[in-house]
């Protein structure tokens, strides 16, 4: 037998052997490393880069990125803050299966989908110097996550989509609570480089309607958690989705890939 033969048997007998530990089994705290723990070298250069273009996306990455966002206008924190989907443990928790893909797919190509919707541009490389930096800091975000686990906090929290949205009352929710950073016609609150201190949530230079912040429900259940900005859990889930339901029908860049989501036809009710 030739060793290329070899190779995929014992390839076969140790998945067979290898546990599996699916997301819904087990979920252990998130934990955020201390940056103390960022090696020296090549690797520790990585992490550092790697946080640099998701903090600073707008800047480091104009080719890349088409709106006036960073990534941590979503991933708030540098992507540590729970059920502000957070990037602790994701280096263990990939490949995953997606629905809006209909496939499995790698770390590298959720990244990329975020660049293509939320920050409205185009993808990396997958074997770029930015795309192995931005994985450096993600698999030194997840350090001491177990393979295949979840970390409390992953993604949004939770809201009931049974709620009704109520968009006038959104509106008036919108004027009390968010105009004053995101600006009265969602233009956002700029700085003097040229990017934002409170990124734009409508117009050209917000996400685009691929985005999973452009769904109703995905983007209350946001809203709910983390703001005012420093004010999370202040809303309630009515108030939340009536706002989400406000600004996420407001114009915004098109998606025409977005014709391809959800190709084995269990598309959420919010999808845009």
């Amino acid at each position: 037998m030739n060793r290329t033969k070899l190779g995929v048997l014992a390839f076969v007998a140790m998945a067979a052997c290898a546990p599996f530990v699916s997301h819904a089994e087990k979920t252990v705290p998130l934990v955020v490393p201390d940056e103390a723990s960022i090696p020296t070298g090549p690797i520790g250069d990585a992490v550092r880069r790697g946080k640099q273009l998701l903090t600073d996306t707008h800047k480091q990455l104009p080719k890349n990125v088409g709106n006036g966002l960073n990534c941590t206008n979503c991933h708030l924190s540098g992507g540590t803050t729970a059920y502000a989907s957070p990037w602790v443990g994701l280096s263990g928790a990939f490949p995953e299966y997606r629905s809006r893909s209909g496939k499995l797919i790698s770390l590298q190509e959720r990244v990329n989908d975020c660049f293509q919707r939320s920050m409205n541009g185009k993808p990396l490389a997958f074997d770029s110097a930015e795309m192995n930096a931005i994985m450096a800091y993600m698999k030194w975000l997840s350090t001491g996550v177990p393979v295949g686990t979840n970390v409390t906090g992953r993604g949004f929290e939770k809201i009931d989509t049974a709620l009704v949205p109520n968009r006038e009352h959104g509106k008036a929710v919108y004027a009390a609570q968010c105009a004053s950073c995101h600006g009265a016609d969602g233009q956002g609150m700029k700085n003097p480089q040229g990017g934002y201190v409170f990124p734009p949530v409508w117009g050209k230079d917000s996400f685009n309607i691929g985005a999973g912040m452009a769904r109703m429900y995905t983007a209350a259940a946001f809203v709910k958690h983390n703001m005012p900005l420093g004010q999370g859990g202040t809303l309630s889930a009515q108030d939340a989705l009536d706002v989400s339901a406000y600004f996420t029908a407001q114009p915004r860049p098109d998606y025409a890939a977005r014709a391809n989501d959800w190709p084995k036809g269990d598309k959420p009710k919010d999808a845009r």
